[in-house]
């Protein structure tokens, strides 16, 4: 692995929405999402990765910045999710609803950690051609809270636990 770069927590600005741009019938597993961004990048890219099935994986420290986003990967974390092409290769929003849950608590915990960040889309950078992540990001958490995220989760997901239960994942949702 190459040298890595340091972020400081306070240099974070932006949490940057990418989808993984697998078609929605195939697997790309963490071993394999890891293995790209070591071959084009000499580290690992992101720093969550959302799986189809809700569960969150931690890939990278948030001390350590990713090489998601050009020219903001200083002042960024980034977040991928399992997706966005349909099965003919054409790119969408391919999130299961374990996804969309995931990735708004994971996105919900971040900005209790880094309440300046703006939340945005790959795509909604500027100079992005591509439509990753497939969907406006920058909506999310926009307006009054719809679930507060227990703390038990974000506490589980910061010491690099692997939620893969979707049930389990689901109670510790606290509904208002």
């Amino acid at each position: 692995m190459k040298n890595l770069r340091y972020l400081k927590p306070e240099a974070v600005k932006l949490l940057v929405v990418h989808c993984s741009g697998n078609r929605c019938d195939h697997e790309l597993t963490v071993e394999g999402l890891i293995a790209t961004g070591n071959a084009r990048f000499g580290q690992p890219s992101y720093h969550y990765y959302v799986r189809r099935n809700g569960a969150v994986v931690p890939i990278l420290p948030e001390s350590v910045q990713g090489i998601h986003a050009k020219n903001y990967n200083h002042c960024s974390l980034g977040i991928c999710y399992e997706g966005g092409l349909s099965a003919k290769g054409v790119a969408e929003d391919t999130r299961t609803e374990a996804q969309k849950h995931a990735l708004y608590a994971l996105l919900k915990c971040l900005r209790a950690d880094y309440p300046k960040a703006r939340i945005v889309g790959h795509c909604e950078l500027p100079h992005v051609t591509k439509p990753c992540p497939c969907f406006p990001a920058s909506g999310i958490c926009r307006t009054a809270a719809e679930v507060r995220v227990g703390m038990p989760w974000c506490v589980a997901i910061r010491a690099g636990a692997v939620l893969d239960d979707y049930c389990s994942f689901s109670e510790m949702l606290i509904t208002i």
